[in-house]
């Protein structure tokens, strides 16, 4: 089974890996910096359309973060 904490995980883990901070993917996904804040304290997981730009603003596949690909 797939749960969200473990995409959650491997989302914040790419946020971390892409070397962008906050503010800049805040900016490029058209959000407050608090948004992905909260991202980052797994208080919050963004809608479709924003996990899908945000998937493309990190150049990873949405397949690894949900877990379905490796």
């Amino acid at each position: 089974m797939i749960k969200l904490s473990e995409i959650q995980n491997r989302l914040r883990e790419e946020i971390k890996r892409s070397g962008l901070s906050q503010k800049e993917i805040a900016e490029k996904l058209g959000v407050n910096a608090s948004t992905v804040s909260k991202y980052m304290r797994l208080d919050k997981f963004p809608s479709i359309e924003t996990f899908a730009n945000l998937c493309e603003i990190l150049d990873v596949s949405s397949d690894e973060i949900l877990g379905l690909k490796k």
